[in-house]
């Protein structure tokens, strides 16, 4: 790849703190071999896009009730992202199952980051406090978040960066989930983010 940075693209469901670790490791130079050029939501009150707005970032919309199947909302992601000349995908909470067509249009180009360390608690139906509802049900004394590329399983891609955060007496789901995202989540996704981006303006 010619360019000096890659291109990223950021696709959100809800309010983006995923979203915001990127855009303060990106200006505290954390993230310096990609820039995010646009943000991406299937919800048009998702809190996301104010902050892609306050950082100057592009955003878009694309909301699948507005379309008549899966494909369709999707081919239309894909446009954008295509129009936007989108190196680097990143999932950041995207409350959506994306298919083979999609992932492998983005092959290697697409992450995601999960809050618990797979292969625990992860695949279908696993996602915001269900994931940590689960882990406090099983009573793991260890939990985490996982970095992972993206392929048509859910969670089943090709594990990048992992990082543990313990449990504590008296946990909640809301508890653990918010001290999962600070010690793991917001750490690890700037770092997986830059590792990736420059291996893609290596090559």
């Amino acid at each position: 790849m010619s360019r000096e940075k890659a291109k990223i693209a950021v696709l959100v469901s809800g309010g983006g703190t995923n979203l915001q670790a990127l855009i303060d490791a990106q200006k505290n130079g954390v993230i310096k071999s990609g820039e995010i050029s646009l943000v991406i939501s299937n919800n048009p009150d998702a809190y996301a896009l104010k902050r892609a707005e306050i950082a100057s970032i592009d955003t878009a919309v694309v909301n699948k009730k507005d379309f008549t199947c899966a494909t369709e909302f999707e081919n239309k992601l894909i446009e954008i992202l295509k129009q936007n000349r989108t190196d680097f995908i990143v999932l950041a909470g995207f409350m959506c199952i994306l298919s083979e067509n999609f992932t492998k249009t983005f092959s290697d180009r697409i992450i995601n980051v999960h809050p618990s360390l797979i292969p625990s608690f992860c695949g279908k139906g696993f996602y915001g406090l269900r994931v940590h509802e689960a882990a406090l049900e099983y009573g793991v004394k260890v939990t985490g978040a996982t970095v992972h590329f993206v392929n048509e399983i859910p969670d089943g891609g090709k594990i990048i960066m992992q990082k543990a955060v313990e449990i504590e007496e008296g946990d909640t789901p809301e508890v653990l989930q918010r001290r999962v995202m600070e010690q793991a989540e917001w750490k690890i996704l700037p770092l997986a983010v830059e590792k990736v981006c420059a291996q893609l303006l290596a090559k």
